[in-house]
């Protein structure tokens, strides 16, 4: 459960700075011809993180730490789907390889709750 709660608290602290680099760098053009839609996405994007990491470092109570992190990781992997699909219209390929690791992460880390919560 360690890697677990370590890998949720990373991937939610890098969410988080990277859209406060995107935002503060003027790397968001949808804020122009989207602003809605981008506002939304940021939104569950910043909401997923929040709850990885409260529920890695916040929630005591272990049956509740492994359902939020549990629903943390549901939500990462819509997030990296959705995310992956911008950049592959884009063609920006890094990103997309960099999003299949942390797909790969949710997914470990979701068996591993699944493993220990059956236990």
């Amino acid at each position: 459960m360690r890697f677990v709660r370590y890998s949720s608290v990373l991937v939610g602290i890098l969410m988080v700075l990277q859209w406060v680099f995107f935002v503060v760098s003027g790397n968001v053009p949808e804020f122009d011809t989207a602003p809605v839609s981008i506002g939304f996405h940021i939104a569950i994007e910043l909401l997923t993180a929040l709850l990885l990491i409260y529920a890695a470092l916040v929630c005591r109570t272990a049956h509740r730490q492994e359902i939020l992190l549990l629903y943390g990781q549901g939500m990462l992997g819509y997030t990296v789907v959705n995310s992956a699909g911008y950049f592959a219209q884009s063609g920006q390929w890094v990103f997309l390889l960099m999003f299949a690791c942390v797909l790969a992460v949710s997914i470990a880390n979701t068996v591993l709750i699944g493993r220990r919560r059956s236990s």
